[in-house]
């Protein structure tokens, strides 16, 4: 079996070498993209039965995780477009081929507002997405979208809520948008894109995380794409924290702070201070993994997620974004002075993590999404 986390340990310090690259150049350059394609990362979640590795949802977190470390964007992109391969479970084959089959294939989407006008043979889409994470390596596109009948009526589900379908296209159909200007995860080009009355077959259509139509039988594809988004994202945010942590590890030894005589490892207030955060690290971190364990060993054998384990996930997934953030904030401030240049390995990083900290995974209202479920009131998260 391929140890994963070994392929991405080392490919850490190729990743890390081209970090100042994908900084300044604002997206995943072809040299390292070719070295993620070759280790097969694109390709963790895809059905083995479309040569995918259709690895467990705790070996994923894990080589996020370790991406992370060596940089945000990479570890971000990697993520988001390993979980939208996720749908192929649901493609009829031959389209789920048309897709993935390239050894460079990669699918990114991104939310806006959009309309699927049913057709004859599939549905007109017109709308214009943004927050396409990995858009400028994909060779295809993907966007969610309610549904209207010839009728103008908009296609409900039997519970009398609106269908979003999700919709597949080729790269070259939808003219992109350079809107990535931001404070952190530079790398990941998550840029915009539109289309206007586009013809999408059938056969390129799906319905995510729906039992019925999943064509794909193995206990991966009844995980949530939202939760595995959510512990993703959150494996993203422990590498950043963990990379913070473990440069100001390698400072202390060596800074001897200004208007002091000895260096920053002996300062008792340093040392309270690094004990802290590494608790709490080391709290998030067993946390997030532990429950993706407990749960994937429930799934395995029931080949199920239920309400329990979905907000399990979410509860785990949103606060550990948030412990790690505190213990980057930790460890940028111990630095002092030093991290506020870019030479040294603690801006971007604090950067890239509070960029992860203001998307939906780390929204603070998760918690009460979840305290409701805990309390026996009804939630309307579309996030779990």
């Amino acid at each position: 079996m391929t140890d994963y986390v070994a392929r991405a340990e080392a490919l850490v310090p190729r990743i890390g070498a081209a970090a100042d690259e994908i900084e300044r150049e604002r997206r995943l350059p072809g040299h390292l993209l070719a070295a993620l394609h070759d280790a097969g990362f694109f390709r963790l979640l895809l059905p083995r039965s479309l040569g995918g590795a259709e690895i467990d949802p705790l070996t994923f977190a894990r080589v996020v995780k370790t991406v992370a470390m060596a940089d945000g964007s990479t570890a971000w992109c990697l993520c988001q477009n390993t979980v939208c391969s996720i749908v192929a479970a649901w493609l009829p084959v031959e389209s789920a081929r048309a897709i993935f089959a390239a050894p460079d294939a990669v699918l990114a989407w991104g939310p806006g507002p959009a309309r699927a006008a049913a057709t004859q043979g599939g549905y007109r889409v017109t709308g214009r997405w943004s927050f396409a994470s990995g858009c400028r390596h994909a060779t295809w596109l993907g966007a969610h979208c309610p549904v209207f009948d010839a009728d103008g009526r908009q296609r409900l589900g039997a519970a009398g809520a609106p269908i979003e379908l999700t919709v597949l296209f080729p790269v070259g159909a939808a003219p992109m948008t350079d809107i990535w200007q931001v404070v952190g995860l530079r790398g990941t080009a998550s840029d915009a894109y539109a289309v206007e009355d586009l013809f999408v077959p059938e056969a390129f259509t799906l319905i995510r995380d729906i039992p019925e139509t999943r064509r794909e039988a193995g206990p991966l594809y009844a995980m949530s794409t939202h939760l595995l988004f959510a512990a993703g994202f959150a494996s993203v945010a422990l590498g950043l924290a963990r990379g913070l942590l473990d440069a100001l590890l390698a400072l202390a030894s060596e800074k001897t702070p200004r208007g002091y005589r000895t260096r920053l490892a002996e300062s008792a207030l340093a040392q309270a201070e690094i004990a802290t955060a590494e608790a709490r690290w080391r709290g998030a971190h067993m946390y997030l993994m532990g429950t993706l364990a407990e749960t994937w060993r429930d799934v395995e054998r029931t080949n199920r997620l239920d309400p329990d384990q979905r907000m399990a996930l979410r509860l785990a997934a949103t606060h550990t974004i948030l412990e790690a953030v505190a213990v980057a904030d930790a460890a940028y401030h111990a630095a002092g002075a030093t991290a506020i240049f870019e030479r040294n390995p603690f801006e971007r990083r604090l950067r890239d993590i509070h960029t992860v900290a203001q998307q939906v995974q780390a929204r603070r209202a998760h918690y009460e999404n979840v305290g409701r479920h805990l309390l026996g009131f009804a939630t309307d998260s579309q996030f779990v």
